[in-house]
C-alpha cells in the first residue's frame, strides 16, 4: 500500500516540540519530506533526527515577516516545491483581562494569528502555480468556547478560524484547500504544569474521559493533508474526545 503522503512536501510551524513535533513525524512516516520550522534550531534539528525520510531545520521567527519570507524562499529552493503548509506555532501569556500586558497580548496574536498569516501568504504564490496545495492551521477549542484568563489565546485561535475561511473561499478555485484543526486538551508541555487533581477535573468535563495526545491531532492533520480530504475546505476539525459537543 503506498503511502499517503508519498512524493509531498509539508511546511510544518513550531515543529521542535509538542503537536508540531508530532505532525512532523507523522507526515514523514506517510513518506512525505519535511521542512521542520522553529524558533529553536536546536529543538528542529532533534526532530528532523528523528525523521528517517528527507527532513531539513529552520530557525524561524513566525511573527517576523522578512524572517519568515527568506526561509520559504530556502524552503522552496532546498525542496523545489510546497504542497502543505501547517500553521502549528503557537504560544500562550495568560492572565486576566485587567491585568494583561499590551505586549503579552501582541506577543499572542503576533505568533498565533500574524505568523499563519506570514507564511501562507510567503507559500500561497507557488501553490498557485501548481495549482494545488494543502493549508492547515491549529487553532483550538478555545477559539471556539473562549477560555477564562485566555482573551489573548482565544481570540488568536478565533481568528485562524475567520482567516482559514477566508483563504478557502479564496483560493478553492485553484485547487487549494484551507481547513482548521481545534484540539482539546492535549497532553504536551503545557498541560504537564497542571496538578494531578486538575487533570483529573478535566478528564471527567471530557466524554471520552481522557486527555487527548498529540498523535491525535497529528491524525486529523494528516487527513486532512492527504488526497482522502480533497472535497473537504474551510472546516473546522474539533479533535476534543467530546469536550465541546
Amino acid at each position: 500500500m503506498q503511502n499517503l503522503m508519498e512524493g509531498k512536501v509539508v511546511v510544518v510551524t513550531g515543529a521542535g516540540r509538542g503537536i508540531g513535533k508530532a505532525i512532523a513525524l507523522r507526515l514523514a512516516g506517510e513518506g512525505a519530506s519535511v521542512a521542520c520550522c522553529g524558533r529553536t534550531l536546536a529543538n528542529v534539528e532533534s526532530t528532523v533526527k528523528e525523521i528517517a525520510g528527507k527532513a531539513r531545520a529552520y530557525a524561524v521567527d513566525v511573527a517576523d515577516g522578512s524572517q519568515v519570507g527568506a526561509t520559504c524562499e530556502k524552503v522552496l529552493q532546498d525542496f523545489g516545491r510546497v504542497d502543505v503548509l501547517v500553521n502549528n506555532a503557537g504560544v500562550t501569556r495568560d492572565g486576566l483581562l485587567m491585568r494583561m500586558s499590551d505586549s503579552d497580548w501582541d506577543t499572542v496574536l503576533d505568533t498565533n494569528l500574524k505568523g499563519a498569516f506570514l507564511f501562507t501568504k510567503a507559500l500561497t504564490r507557488s501553490m498557485l502555480k501548481q495549482r494545488s496545495g494543502r493549508i492547515i492551521n491549529i487553532s483550538s477549542i478555545s477559539g471556539l468556547t473562549g477560555n477564562a484568563g485566555q482573551s489573548n489565546y482565544a481570540a488568536s485561535k478565533a481568528g485562524l478560524i475567520g482567516f482559514t475561511k477566508s483563504v478557502a473561499r479564496e483560493l478553492a478555485s485553484r485547487g487549494i484547500t484551507a481547513n482548521a484543526v481545534a484540539p482539546g486538551f492535549i497532553v504536551t508541555d503545557m498541560t504537564h504544569v497542571l496538578s494531578a487533581e486538575m487533570q483529573e477535573q478535566l478528564k471527567q468535563r471530557i466524554a471520552l474521559g481522557r486527555l487527548g495526545a498529540a498523535e491525535d491531532i497529528a491524525n486529523a492533520v494528516l487527513f486532512l493533508a492527504s488526497d482522502m480530504a480533497s472535497y473537504v475546505t474551510g472546516q473546522v476539525l474539533t479533535v476534543d474526545g467530546g469536550l465541546t459537543m
